[in-house]
């Protein structure tokens, strides 16, 4: 029962890689190379992107004061202006735009 098998021996022949096997194998090498390319990439502009300084927030005022009747909504701002969403007692919706000292620039109406 204890048989060893021992493999048949070949010969030192060498046999010829079939064309398509090669041509597998060259794609396989190609796809792996590029998803490595690809991957390196990819960390390297997050790495840029993170070591990038964020820009300077815009110094706002201490305090902007409201037209009365107005409440607040929302809040953004640009290079050298902010501008607050804001909302009357009718339900009305406007957006006042400020230059960076609190000045008002233009008010736009957005509710119909």
């Amino acid at each position: 029962m204890n048989e060893s098998h021992t493999p048949p021996e070949f010969d030192d022949e060498v046999l010829p890689e079939p064309k398509n096997l090669r041509n597998l194998r060259i794609m396989v090498t190609v796809f792996t190379a590029s998803m490595i390319l690809g991957i390196l990439t990819i960390l390297i502009l997050v790495v840029i992107q993170i070591a990038r300084p964020a820009p300077a927030p815009l110094p706002l005022p201490p305090e902007v004061r409201l037209p009365a009747g107005q409440r607040a909504m929302a809040v953004t701002q640009g290079r050298d202006w902010f501008a607050i969403v804001t909302m009357d007692g009718e339900e009305r919706e406007r957006i006042l735009v400020f230059d960076a000292d609190g000045t008002p620039r233009q008010s736009v109406d957005i509710t119909p």
